[in-house]
């Protein structure tokens, strides 16, 4: 399963490159599974108990199977709020809240954030556990931080020393091998209407194509990804294709589009850094997707370091396919009774814009969840230094595939009152379809042109 990306002109430029950290020590990579989780979080409890320890997470191992892994069933079903934040009252808990968060209860008097006992379900297999601890002495930052060189299929820095690396910590996340998923988009207007925009998604890492990972092929690729709009009619027959690079500067995302309407297939450049979402009503940039996605080479990434923060998992209630979209959206934001937010550790990453580089966000604030390595809160500023967006990724550990992933991802414009919610599966028939082999012609443009006709 390895990334093999060392060419000799890599290997040469992760010998000199400014930015090039030095792997952990085996004795330091043996706290991984003792005092720190398999993936690097602090195993203990904090101190005031209100974060528990981890324990093991949510496995196949040690869960029921769920009848629909697509859409697992509610462990937690029983659980009741603990308490409420509310407009009211969040000045009480300002210090577990990000910028954005108070400005959502500032913005909207009705803006509520239900707390649920935490619970630490994050969980992978055992061999990706041993791939992620021997990730921890091989792997290195290349390319000035735009490239990872030396390791295998995810979490290159468990014990992360830097923000780059915990960033890279988010991009290579595992998220199942290969899934396929059927998903519903909805850009909300500041009135609460909306227009669904339904989709269909697959992503694969070369290691799970048929045939295994090809090393002259998939070189410097992170993974494979393909998407088609379904609805509206307006929309349908739009699709996209990815070949995911590890290190965009050294080589850019390829990327193809097949528009409906000239009946054809092209290169999209654009798709790559602030270009425009297709089918979000122009709320979300492209690497807004799964939160942040994408080469980091236009921001300078500074590690601030942990806090606690109240943050959305184990958002099973999210899964309820007796609630309609209806039901979910209200005008500014999601129906609180189907949300779950809980205090965790997350690390804090500041991003702020190099010199001379575009993008219209001027700095990020990430906090990323200690436990699965996904990025669950982003502060984002405009370029005045203004507070601009809000991003919220609801997760959950579908368990039957030890894959810790979203169920959706909310994006609010804190000027215009617009909100977009991605990753919803409410009244779609299937949701997650795990597993399923798929071969290397499938991400071809040629796949790409049949699937858009």
């Amino acid at each position: 399963m390895k990334k093999n990306i060392t060419t000799a002109s890599l290997l040469v430029l992760s010998l000199v490159s400014s930015y090039a950290f030095a792997k952990v020590s085996p004795e330091q990579a043996a706290k991984l599974g003792n005092s720190l989780t398999p993936l690097g979080a602090e195993m203990a409890a904090n101190a005031a108990g209100t974060i528990p320890a981890w324990t093991g997470g949510l496995t196949s191992k040690n869960t029921p199977a769920s009848a629909d892994s697509g859409r697992p069933a509610n462990p937690f079903g029983e659980d009741k709020v603990l308490f409420s934040i509310t407009n009211a009252n969040f000045s009480d808990y300002k210090a577990n809240l990000s910028a954005g968060q108070i400005a959502m209860f500032e913005k909207y008097a009705d803006y509520t954030m239900p707390i649920y006992k935490t619970r630490r379900t994050a969980a992978y297999s055992d061999e990706l556990y041993d791939v992620v601890k021997k990730n921890a002495t091989t792997a290195e930052l290349v390319q000035s931080g735009n490239g990872v060189a030396n390791f295998d299929t995810t979490i290159p820095f468990p014990i992360a020393q830097n923000g780059s690396e915990v960033i890279w910590n988010h991009i290579t996340r595992y998220r199942g091998g290969t899934a396929k998923r059927f998903l519903t988009t909805i850009p909300v207007q500041a009135n609460g209407s909306f227009v669904p925009v339904k989709m269909n998604d697959q992503l694969v890492w070369p290691e799970f194509l048929k045939g295994g990972r090809d090393d002259e092929k998939d070189a410097n690729i992170l993974f494979y990804y393909l998407q088609q709009i379904t609805a509206p009619s307006r929309l349908t027959g739009t699709a996209l294709l990815v070949h995911e690079t590890i290190d965009q500067v050294k080589e850019a995302r390829k990327a193809w589009v097949y528009n409906a309407g000239q009946r054809r297939v092209r290169r999209a450049p654009n798709v790559a850094y602030d270009g425009p979402g297709a089918g979000t009503d122009g709320l979300r940039a492209t690497d807004n997707y799964d939160m942040y996605n994408g080469a980091p080479d236009r921001y300078n990434w500074k590690l601030v370091g942990k806090k606690e923060l109240y943050i959305p998992y184990n958002s099973y209630n999210l899964l309820d396919t007796t609630a309609k979209y209806e039901d979910l959206i209200q005008e500014g934001h999601l129906n609180a009774d189907h949300l779950r937010y809980e205090l965790h550790r997350v690390w804090q990453v500041e991003a702020t814009l190099k010199e001379g580089a575009r993008h219209i966000y001027a700095k990020r604030t990430f906090f990323i969840d200690e436990d699965t390595w996904g990025a669950s809160v982003i502060d984002q500023y405009d370029g005045r230094g203004e507070l601009w967006k809000l991003s919220e990724g609801h997760n959950i550990q579908f368990y039957d595939v030890d894959t810790p992933w979203l169920v959706a991802e909310t994006l609010h414009d804190l000027n215009s009152g617009r909100y977009l919610v991605t990753g919803l599966s409410n009244e779609e028939p299937t949701f997650m379809i795990w597993g399923e082999k798929v071969n290397r012609k499938d991400f071809s443009t040629s796949a790409l042109r049949r699937l858009g006709r």
